[in-house]
């Protein structure tokens, strides 16, 4: 067996965050060294959205002084308590004001974000636009392992506060269409529902990842967004011999 490449995803780690019991930014340091005892250097780190939670800019000074603990390329995309711009100036991302996206070519692996963000609201959704140019993208590298990232999971969970406030249904189909032509998709990863959580778009394996400051409480009753006392985590994607493995890793926080 070859040495695994390895692709952190870090969700939700809302720093400036205090509607929860615990310090955000205790916890994603608490992450961060979890993260470093893995016993092999990451390759990667991702981190799918909900950076701050006021995208206030000394939010996102404590972030990235925490990523930069972590020997490795970072990349960044929005979730609905983000601001484009403060993230493109905080994280030396391109562009001004339209949504964030871009492809990265990791080596074994290539990752490709897409920004479900809708300025002001809590749910998500993906445009024409945004669409074409992921088919476009996907087309220029049809045989390279590659990741889909998002913020919005394209599923629905089954809770009916966190399905209210996530990825519109007509987009996931669409999506859903688009993913199938596209095999060398082999996971889309999301934050959002603070929760691990596994399903299936298209054909291809899709997850959530757990926050690392909160999770939601499992409670397909409950009338509002409901937290638990679960402890915080990631996810670590590991390219094995050119197939992609996911370990949800919890953090003692």
């Amino acid at each position: 067996m070859s040495r695994p490449f390895l692709l952190i995803q870090l969700s939700d780690p809302h720093i400036g965050a205090s509607w929860a019991t615990g310090d955000p930014v205790a916890r994603l340091a608490a992450a961060i060294d979890c993260v470093l005892d893995l016993g092999q250097p990451p390759d990667a780190v991702l981190v799918s959205g909900d950076l701050a939670d006021h995208a206030a800019d000394d939010e996102y000074d404590q972030v990235r002084a925490l990523i930069d603990r972590i020997d490795a390329p970072a990349y960044v995309l929005p979730g609905n308590h983000d601001g484009r711009d403060a993230l493109r100036h905080h994280f030396g991302l391109s562009g001004g004001g339209e949504p964030i996206r871009y492809a990265a070519d990791l080596g074994p692996l290539r990752l490709i974000a897409l920004d479900t963000t809708v300025p002001g609201e809590d749910g998500g959704a993906l445009d024409d636009e945004q669409l074409r140019w992921l088919d476009t993208t996907l087309a220029a590298a049809a045989d390279t392992p590659t990741v889909v990232a998002m913020h919005h999971p394209p599923f629905e969970v089954g809770i009916p506060a966190w399905d209210a406030i996530g990825l519109a249904a007509a987009d996931r189909g669409r999506l859903g269409e688009l993913l199938a032509r596209h095999p060398q998709v082999r996971r889309v990863v999301a934050g959002h529902v603070h929760r691990a959580i596994a399903a299936e778009l298209g054909g291809r394996a899709v997850m959530s990842a757990p926050s690392t400051y909160v999770q939601g409480l499992l409670d397909f009753s409950a009338a509002g967004l409901e937290l638990s006392g679960d402890p915080p985590g990631f996810v670590v994607h590991a390219l094995v011999d050119g197939e992609l493995v996911s370990h949800v890793q919890p953090v003692r926080a």
